[in-house]
């Protein structure tokens, strides 16, 4: 008969009959290095102490800037050979788990913060009990046309290949797209431009918009509602912003009601979540090398939510820098509201 020793360390053949009374005794199998060697978390601290850094403002958030296999190699030295998979384990023990940077402070706070918040919730509201659009406005980061590098992955039969530098005169040209966002509708507009963002860009955008898409699903509108940046091309402060709205209220026939963001908040902004993410997931991971390789990867936009997205281009060529006259400014039909009117006001047609 077999001891228990014996039966232990012989290997169970194939279709072999193991008795399932047998239970195996508590504690048994290979020991653990961590629990081998006692004083394994001090030896770990050890190692890391002289790389632990930290916020000045939060205690409670530490980090270091060592490999799995640095950490590994430095115990060994100390006595103690820890596999890149035992340092993990401790590094987990002591609450260190790797992660990624995430942009969520904010580079400022507008005093009325709150206040305009409140403003936007009450005004969309109001707008989406009404037959006129909601529309979410901002300008994507710009894309570079050319065979340069970008981000992502996509399944291929061969690596694709690019240069190994993203210096600006290696790209062919650059892709401006401009998004519109429907928020009643859940449907997005992207206009691609080729150079510049401005103001009349942007106006244009929704001309666009307005001409191909929202006349036919909004017949009752007599008011648009826009929420956009406080800052860039629709920035509140630029008075040729303004100048740009008046010609589109004066080709559209109603009214433009715009409502900003307050600043250092435009992540608030519904096309920045809604809309952007996926079409920056359309369109990663491959070369785009002429615009209508970007317009047909972003064609293919969808969500499980229903979001669909539809393309246009524009071979205008906007100008930066434009002045505006005083006598212009004076002409604006602008009606500004509440103690924020800065940023929220509306530009109705010009009175003849």
């Amino acid at each position: 008969m077999q001891t228990n020793s014996s039966f232990r360390a012989r290997r169970v053949k194939k279709n072999e009959i193991v008795d399932i009374n047998r239970i195996r005794a508590e504690g048994g199998g290979r020991l653990a290095i961590e629990d081998k060697v006692e004083n394994i978390d001090e030896i770990f601290m050890q190692v890391i102490s002289e790389h632990i850094a930290g916020d000045p403002m939060n205690e409670n958030i530490k980090w270091i800037k060592l490999t799995r296999y640095e950490i590994s190699v430095a115990m060994k030295k100390l006595g103690v050979s820890a596999s890149r998979n035992i340092v993990r384990k401790l590094l987990k023990n002591h609450g260190f788990v790797k992660r990624k940077m995430q942009r969520k402070k904010s580079t400022g706070e507008f005093q009325d913060r709150d206040k305009q918040f409140e403003n936007i919730k009450k005004i969309k509201s109001k707008f989406m009990a009404s037959d006129n659009p909601i529309l979410s406005i901002d300008t994507k980061k710009k894309e570079k046309i050319g065979n340069l590098h970008r981000n992502g992955e996509v399944y291929c039969t061969q690596a694709i290949e690019s240069y190994d530098h993203d210096y600006p005169y290696l790209a062919e040209g650059i892709l401006v797209p401009h998004g519109i966002y429907d928020i009643k509708r859940n449907e997005a507009v992207i206009n691609i431009g080729i150079k510049n963002e401005t103001a009349e860009f942007v106006c244009d955008s929704i001309k666009k918009w307005w001409n191909r898409i929202g006349r036919k699903h909004y017949v009752n509108s007599t008011e648009i509602l826009v929420f956009c940046d406080a800052g860039g091309a629709n920035s509140y402060r630029h008075n040729v912003f303004k100048v740009a709205l008046q010609n589109l209220a004066n080709i559209l026939g109603f009214p433009v009601r715009i409502c900003h963001y307050p600043p250092y908040a435009s992540k608030w902004n519904p096309i920045e979540h809604k809309v952007f993410p996926h079409i920056s997931r359309a369109i990663e991971g491959v070369k785009l090398k002429s615009i209508n390789d970007a317009k047909e990867l972003i064609k293919k936009t969808k969500t499980k939510t229903g979001l669909k997205v539809l393309v246009n281009t524009t071979r205008k060529i906007y100008q930066n820098g434009v002045k505006v006259a005083k006598e212009v400014l004076d002409k604006i039909n602008i009606t500004k509201h509440g103690k924020l009117g800065q940023l929220n006001y509306t530009v109705a047609p010009a009175v003849m």
